[in-house]
């Protein structure tokens, strides 16, 4: 079943990036003669326009990170169709879109060669695609985009050992930038990070997808980033999306059990409300992701459950106004 995520509203109507039906399986050896499909991510499918910011958030495991190295081909898929605007892409070169779609990675620290310096980590996608003439071209577009994510020319010459987290970051979104793309799957790129440089990184974000008209595809696992960063917001749980609205409508109607209990969680500064708000805690175990429940992965934790949880999947379903929610009972 094709499902319709694009953002409504949009004044056009044909998404920047699209996914259907996104399937990534993974072979786990069972005994000696036998293995059991691991379903990391399982019929996922969002859309997302051009200068827009899909958050997507859920416990460490979901499937998150597996999403965004799947549409980058990191990963081959194993079903689903990935499209970038409305060119079906999932089987082909993935070399012609890196120009267009890139990534920042989790670890700063070991996302970057460190025989590299600096000048030649940024430049590398320069010259993977041959995108300057010149040696002088090429160091003077090195020099813009160190200056763009705030990083200055004595840095060029310097190894990435030599800088701190936050340095480092900035150096791989650089690298990202350096082939001017229109998407940018950001992979968990704060979590690494103090609180304080986190704000910075985040901002800087923000700033760069004004500038540049960028699109995001933003993984979390802290909703409060993802909330602060993101138009919309997709919740994951055992490699489905289980809701997915606007991030105010998410954050003030969220109706799947789960989310509520990922919002429940979240800090509040002011004292008085924080002791009227109600904690929601989970129980039961977390099934096995090569061992799903026939019904609905939550399932085992839910405190709504019903019998047809158990043995009916939930579609994900438009509730009204773009908001799509997977549970039998809300």
């Amino acid at each position: 079943m094709t499902l319709d995520t694009t953002p409504k509203g949009s004044m056009n109507s044909t998404p920047l990036v699209e996914v259907q039906n996104l399937k990534q399986y993974f072979k786990v050896r069972k005994g000696m003669f036998s293995s059991v499909d691991l379903k990391a991510v399982d019929d996922v499918s969002f859309s997302i326009k051009e200068g827009e910011t899909l958050g997507l958030v859920g416990e460490s495991g979901c499937g998150k990170t597996t999403v965004g190295r799947t549409m980058l081909h990191l990963l081959k898929p194993t079903g689903g169709t990935i499209k970038f605007r409305g060119e079906e892409i999932t089987e082909k070169n993935i070399y012609d879109y890196r120009k267009s779609m890139q990534m920042v990675f989790q670890d700063p620290y070991s996302s970057l060669n460190p025989r590299m310096t600096v000048s030649d980590i940024v430049g590398e996608p320069l010259d993977i695609h041959k995108l300057y003439k010149t040696r002088k071209e090429r160091d003077a577009r090195v020099q813009e985009l160190m200056e763009l994510v705030g990083l200055n020319s004595e840095h060029a010459t310097r190894y990435a050992h030599e800088f701190s987290g936050g340095q480092r970051q900035r150096i791989g979104i650089a690298r990202a930038l350096a082939v001017r793309p229109e998407f940018i799957i950001c992979d968990e790129s704060v979590s690494a990070l103090d609180v304080s440089i986190q704000a910075q990184i985040l901002n800087m974000f923000k700033d760069l997808q004004e500038q540049l008209n960028l699109a995001y595809l933003f993984i979390a696992h802290d909703i409060l980033v993802v909330n602060y960063m993101s138009d919309r917001v997709a919740v994951m749980y055992l490699g489905k999306i289980i809701e997915m609205a606007e991030t105010n409508d998410i954050v003030q109607n969220a109706t799947h059990p789960y989310t509520q209990s990922l919002l429940s969680a979240v800090p509040i500064p002011d004292p008085e409300t924080a002791r009227k708000s109600k904690r929601i805690i989970l129980e039961g175990d977390v099934p096995s992701p090569m061992n799903l429940p026939a019904g609905c992965s939550f399932c085992t934790r839910c405190p709504v459950m019903t019998e047809k949880c158990v043995n009916e999947l939930p579609p994900l379903v438009d509730r009204g106004n773009g908001h799509f929610v997977a549970c039998w009972n809300q």
